[in-house]
């Protein structure tokens, strides 16, 4: 026999039977109050007995809904209990960690952080989508990931957004390239070299287009780009310089390309984390942005200190 109800149900009727109104019940499960009555339904289709006395008014719980008030208190505990016995347990074990992620983040620190909650979770998955914001937000919003790493500015009603750095937009060049022996570029010193961005398409494109007109500068791309490997790629070989995100550059010892500051003006995105208005992470998800967020964290008390 299949028993046609979950958790959440067991929960509904609680609230019920304590509460004693269906739209404060509602109110305190974050539900709608027709999605409580539904839930309260299936379970009285479940058992095969009404589980209320529903008036304009009141509702009163039934002799079976009484009855079996202790029974399903008894299971909730018990549920919450072994979920909580297990958190630990359960990273240690193995687990999945889902997420949409900028390529612009993904391509040089998503990796390094990665690598470090492994020495310490080994047995932990990785689902990483590498999509651009609006790409990101959506697959947020329909459920596919639990969480993304996105730029502020594009959100909806159903997300919310956590700040968490902010990623200054800088120079890539060549190691023998005459920019590179600057300490510091600024955006009039770009005039004729060869420049390399994102297509329009791109949300960091948009930002900085924005920025720049904002500042009344202009700049003329000798080449756009839809992948970031593409556009160090073509640093590499001494075609040009490329404008991206900080976060996106690599590490200070590369042997070909390094990176100065870009300022007059200074732009910079603000990148935080997404999830689905008022769902919690898993465990497994909850740890690794818990180790975002520290990684994140340490550069800026580095430059305060």
């Amino acid at each position: 026999m299949n028993i046609n109800c979950d958790i959440l149900d067991l929960r509904a009727f609680i609230a019920v039977m304590e509460l004693g109104h269906f739209h404060r019940a509602a109110d305190a499960l974050a539900l709608s109050q027709p999605a409580l009555s539904r839930r309260i339904q299936k379970l009285e289709q479940t058992i095969g007995a009404q589980l209320f006395n529903r008036t304009t008014r009141n509702v009163e719980p039934t002799a079976v809904g009484r009855e079996m008030l202790p029974l399903v208190r008894r299971l909730i505990d018990e549920f919450d209990q072994s979920l909580f016995s297990f958190r630990d347990v359960g990273l240690r074990r193995g687990g999945l960690v889902t997420m949409a992620c900028l390529p612009t983040a993904a391509f040089y620190f998503l990796p390094a952080v990665i690598k470090r909650f492994r020495l310490e979770f080994p047995n932990i998955r990785f689902r990483i989508m590498d999509l651009s914001a609006n790409d990101g937000l959506a697959a947020v919003s329909r459920g596919e990931v639990e969480f993304g790493i996105n730029l502020m500015g594009a959100s909806s009603s159903e997300l919310q957004f956590t700040p968490l750095c902010e990623d200054p937009f800088v120079l890539a060049t060549h190691r023998e390239h005459p920019l590179a022996t600057l300490p510091l570029v600024r955006w009039s010193d770009l005039e004729g070299h060869a420049l390399i961005t994102v297509g329009r398409t791109s949300g960091n494109r948009t930002l900085l287009d924005s920025a720049l007109a904002r500042a009344n500068v202009h700049i003329r791309w000798t080449y756009e780009t839809t992948h970031l490997s593409t556009s160090l790629g073509l640093v590499e070989a001494g075609i040009g310089v490329s404008v991206l995100p900080r976060m996106a550059t690599p590490p200070d010892d590369h042997p070909i390309i390094v990176v100065r500051p870009l300022t007059d003006p200074s732009v910079t995105r603000t990148i935080g984390i997404v999830h689905r208005r008022g769902t919690t992470l898993s465990p497994t998800a909850q740890r690794f942005v818990d180790m975002l967020v520290s990684e994140w964290q340490q550069p800026r008390e580095a430059a305060q200190a």
